[in-house]
């Protein structure tokens, strides 16, 4: 009776990591949407195409060797298809209905390499409508592959960075990615960004700022709430165990928080952009849902659920400052990734210890530093080597006639194009 019991505790766990994970998945369309939606109708196809791509090379990097850089395992994720029942039932029966997690080693990859995908994806908005394809899909191998698995080693999987200090030992936190996931693909957009330049006729002569509008507002919401869906999987999977009372609990606590922070986000951003515009900003509403749920993700189980609404409300005010503050620096971010993901990230990192004693001011500026440094150094090498061998920006002419047609050879509508 006994190994019964232990038995279908395996099973919960395994099960709430695999259905956490598809959510998490189902993140890749909430990403491709909002793409979609906030570029314009003439580079959709070629966003789209970026999006399936990336997450596919994400999961054969990851597979190949990503996930054993980040977790001392095998290359080719060798071993991770045995079975052992007896280990499992003295795992569990030591481990008891309180302990650690006891769950199937390839559950654990599928929940983790969803999340490098996510990482990734999140380069694709900020370096929108003027990068090549081909560089951009040869960048996201190295990213999943090597760049971000680095950095997980040193803060998921508790390695010394190069040998030198501990984030763990420093009282570094971050439960679901605020700066490991999040903070990370920002740092990697980033150096994209400033090698790549703006898009023609985003910034003037005089520092005149020109806005160019998304092609379809209804796709970038759809994408924010499947994002917003997704979430409930990207925090509440991170508790990795439900087979227990308390960590039900705890479970459902995540969830309540991460909605509450999205909610105060969205509100916050819509009441800013008023204020600033005079208007009620649909694409700041979005950013601020998204910013949201960014500030809560590194810290969602802590927090009271008026407390996590706060911190998302900060977050919603933060990024619109900074997606104005990014534009007078003239750093072009079609969909405000960089803002969204890398200054509200940190935020988020920066509020942990406000709730969770656990952790320290000095850990999380430390861990914040080593993620922005590794990602932002290591992307810029990578993304300097492209510029210099092939190249990373399409001509000005190619950039004028759309990425569909020269990347792809078709349009996304092209019953509403004029021949």
């Amino acid at each position: 009776m006994e190994n019964q019991i232990f038995e279908l505790q395996y099973a919960i766990d395994t099960f709430y990591f695999l259905v956490c994970g598809a959510l998490v998945m189902w993140m890749a369309a909430g990403f491709a949407m909002l793409e979609a939606g906030l570029v314009r109708a003439k580079n959709t196809t070629e966003i789209l195409t970026k999006n399936v791509a990336l997450y596919a090379i994400a999961c054969i990097m990851y597979l190949v060797c990503g996930y054993a850089i980040m977790y001392d395992g095998g290359i080719f994720l060798n071993g991770i298809e045995s079975f052992d029942l007896a280990g499992v039932l003295a795992d569990s029966a030591s481990n008891g209905f309180d302990g650690d997690s006891v769950y199937s080693a390839a559950s654990d990859f599928f929940f983790q390499v969803v999340f490098v995908a996510t990482a990734m994806s999140i380069v694709s908005g900020a370096v929108a409508e003027r990068m090549k394809l081909w560089a951009f899909l040869a960048f996201a191998v190295v990213m999943t592959g090597f760049i971000y698995p680095m950095e997980g080693s040193w803060t998921w999987n508790g390695a010394d960075v190069f040998g030198m200090y501990n984030l763990g030992d420093l009282g570094f936190s971050d439960f679901a990615g605020s700066g490991i996931v999040h903070m990370a693909g920002a740092s990697a957009a980033l150096a994209g960004v400033l090698l790549l330049g703006p898009r023609k006729g985003k910034y003037g002569p005089n520092g005149q700022i020109h806005a160019i509008p998304g092609a379809n507002l209804p796709l970038a919401t759809l994408g924010t709430f499947i994002l917003w869906m997704g979430w409930f999987g990207f925090n509440g999977g991170s508790v990795l165990k439900l087979g227990d009372a308390a960590n039900a609990h705890s479970v459902a606590m995540v969830f309540l928080n991460t909605n509450a922070a999205a909610a105060g986000g969205a509100v916050a951003a819509l009441i800013v952009g008023r204020f600033l515009f005079g208007k009620a900003d649909l694409t700041m509403l979005l950013n601020g849902a998204l910013a949201g749920l960014v500030t809560i993700t590194a810290e969602p189980s802590t927090p009271t659920a008026l407390t996590a609404t706060l911190f998302g409300a900060m977050g919603g005010v933060l990024v619109v400052f900074s997606i104005i503050a990014l534009d007078k620096l003239k750093i072009d971010d079609p969909v405000g990734a960089i803002s969204v993901h890398g200054v509200v990230g940190l935020l988020g990192l920066l509020l942990v210890p406000f709730t969770n004693d656990g952790s320290t001011f000095l850990g999380q500026i430390v861990g914040a530093i080593t993620i922005f440094v590794w990602v932002f150094v290591a992307s810029l090498i990578v993304w300097g080597v492209l510029k210099a061998v092939v190249g990373i920006r399409v001509s000005e002419e190619e950039e004028y006639e759309g990425m569909d047609l020269i990347d792809c050879g078709m349009e996304a509508y092209p019953e509403f194009v004029k021949s």
